[in-house]
């Protein structure tokens, strides 16, 4: 079985990966905007948020250095 330092790394390489691919998303907001009595106004407004890829880039190498470790000390 693979010690749990060589499994977070795996996460964080891939983690790392999906954050340089993308560079963000997008996800969909429902507000409020006014409400008389039982008549309610909504509105949805789209927000994005950016992911730099030097975050992308640091997950991948510090996934990479945890494999890299995890398997030194259980090998």
């Amino acid at each position: 079985m693979k010690s749990t330092t060589t499994m977070v790394g795996i996460i964080l390489i891939l983690v790392g990966i999906v954050a340089l691919a993308y560079q963000g998303f997008t996800y969909t907001q429902h507000e409020q905007v006014a409400k008389i009595g039982d008549l309610q106004i909504t509105a949805d407004t789209q927000k994005t948020v950016y992911l730099p890829p030097v975050l992308g880039g640091l997950c991948l190498v510090a996934g990479i250095v945890l494999v890299v470790a995890g398997r030194k000390n259980s090998g």
